[in-house]
């Protein structure tokens, strides 16, 4: 008899690259229920990828869970389940947090037997145990207490008969087995868990190793997790052909490669040097159809200079006809891995309206990179601050902002806004825009510009919330270091911890469903003023 050792059942930390299965698992556990976004789960792993897992048998996702770290105040204090997961992103995670709030839980329906929830929370466990944390606390589902709403008085009276096995839920009988006392009721918990009539038994499970009378002090290291951005303010020139941009393009990919930085950004609207060796004046329609030719060749040569330099590439903006016919201005990133993504412009300026009839993208994600993820937001996106806060609560911790401005007061709005996003949440942003001028291309007939990289504006950072700056109105390359622990710090234990401190309990942005797909619920999307998730420990 022979045996291959291939394990059939496995449990571990969930990557994004997950996300799609998770939102197909979670379909099938929860089909009363609208589901997440796809940018809701990819926030959930990003934001705390340690509290996130996966049990896959047969290499097929059967099981998922996700939990942050919380204060005691929060996790013990009056909630919902929008509130303290930050409408399902996770994003009010905080590393010096000495609980673990578990807030999500799925289930292969067809796998019960194989006891894929105890093996998740016995992960939970594990971890709090490792961690040194207090414990677990969960808002848990009751959904039998709908089916025996007549036999009880009320939902305190439901849980102290499961409690006392007088009634069984399949839920809380599992987790009261699981080592979970009850400490009350949260009403109104997930109101689209009508089983449960939208109430929560509120759950804790208490680390044995901790001695309550000896509270440990969670402090966040103030570690090193370096990254190496640079920005390239560009000249705008005329060229000969598209070898001869491509050149241009490449010898700042270079030397920024030599500087081994991680990053770099090229403005907005960065391939208007195409049109300057045109025989004849075109017209908007017919400077889209020449721009749009150059896109496989465009998004092809930043492929291979990412991977032959080793860098990262934010390729600015390339204006280009999409499939449909609609004109978008679109940001080519390009990974040193190869891959090509692509970041609409959301919100096209009216002069880019009237002129070059350019749309209005429908999708806004963060795009996951060997330095974490990243967000992209094209010059004008800069100045809607819902745009930034989606990215971040998908994990995202440096945004590039392209930018194309012909004027002082133009650049400052970009430059103020993108100053505010940073220190909003709490995330580096890098700025990167055009100089001089294209005479023979619309839109190009003087710029103005100082690219940046800016910084949240508290105790770890530049004093001025500037980590660098290029002169104004001249062709360079501006480099920095900065430190992505130092934003896990601020986020903890800043003088000010903005993306946190959001009253949840007060307002929330929903982003709504998009033809594109990107983000809508696979169930179809949730029913105006829902959550964003089934939801439950």
């Amino acid at each position: 008899m022979t045996t291959t050792g291939r394990k059939r059942l496995e449990v571990r930390n969930a990557l994004p690259s997950d996300v799609r299965a998770i939102l197909r698992l979670i379909e099938r556990a929860y089909p009363n229920l609208p589901n997440y976004s796809a940018a809701t789960v990819r926030g959930q792993i990003n934001n705390y990828p340690q509290g996130a897992f996966l049990a896959l048998y047969d290499n097929k996702v059967v099981g998922y869970c996700a939990a942050m770290r919380v204060s005691k105040a929060m996790a013990f204090g009056p909630h919902d389940w929008e509130e303290i997961t930050a409408n399902g992103f996770g994003t009010r995670h905080s590393p010096a947090g000495e609980w673990l709030y578990g807030y999500e839980m799925c289930v292969d329906p067809r796998q019960r037997g194989l006891r894929i929830g105890q093996r998740l929370y016995d992960e939970r466990k594990a971890l709090a145990e490792e961690l040194d944390l207090h414990g677990i606390v969960i808002g848990g589902r009751m959904p039998g207490f709908q089916r025996n709403k007549r036999k009880v008085d009320g939902p305190e009276d439901y849980l102290d008969k499961v409690v006392h096995g007088k009634l069984r839920d399949p839920v809380i009988s599992f987790q009261l087995k699981n080592g979970f006392e009850a400490l009350g009721i949260l009403k109104n918990y997930l109101p689209e868990d009508t089983a449960s009539n939208g109430h929560a038994a509120h759950l804790v499970w208490r680390n044995p190793y901790i001695n309550p009378d000896e509270p440990p002090e969670f402090r966040v290291p103030r570690g090193v997790e370096s990254v190496r951005l640079a920005t390239c303010q560009m000249q705008a020139r005329a060229v000969e052909n598209f070898e001869e941009f491509v050149r241009n393009i490449e010898y700042f990919v270079d030397v920024a490669a030599d500087y081994r930085s991680d990053f770099i950004v090229f403005p907005e609207l960065f391939t208007l040097p195409l049109l300057s060796y045109e025989k004849k004046k075109l017209d908007p329609n017919e400077a889209i159809d020449r721009l749009t030719a150059y896109t496989p060749r465009l998004t092809k040569e930043l492929s291979r200079m990412a991977l032959e330099y080793n860098i990262n590439i934010i390729g600015g903006s390339h204006p280009t006809r999409a499939d449909d016919g609609d004109i978008q201005n679109v940001a080519y990133v390009a990974l040193r891995d190869g891959s090509i993504h692509s970041q609409e412009k959301i919100h096209p300026t009216p002069n880019e309206s009237f002129w070059w009839n350019i749309k209005g993208g429908d999708s806004l994600d963060a795009i996951q990179t060997d330095c974490g993820p990243i967000g992209v937001l094209i010059c004008y996106d800069s100045e809607f601050p819902e745009l930034a806060r989606r990215l971040v609560d998908q994990g995202a911790r440096i945004i590039f902002v392209p930018f194309c401005t012909d004027s002082r007061s133009g650049y400052m709005r970009v430059r103020y806004c993108s100053q505010a996003r940073a220190i909003e949440n709490q995330c580096y942003v890098v700025m990167s825009g055009n100089v001089g001028n294209l005479p023979n291309v619309d839109n190009m007939d003087i710029q103005y510009a100082q690219s940046c990289i800016l910084t949240p504006c508290d105790l770890p950072f530049a004093r001025d919330g500037i980590a660098a700056e290029a002169s104004e109105n001249v062709e360079t390359l501006t480099m920095s270091d900065v430190n992505l622990a130092d934003l896990s710090w601020a986020r903890a234990e800043g003088t000010v911890r903005n993306l946190r401190d959001r009253r949840f309990d007060l307002y929330h942005i929903d982003w709504d469903s998009t033809p594109s797909g990107h983000d809508h619920p696979t169930s179809g999307p949730a029913p105006a003023g829902t959550h964003n998730s089934p939801g439950g420990g």
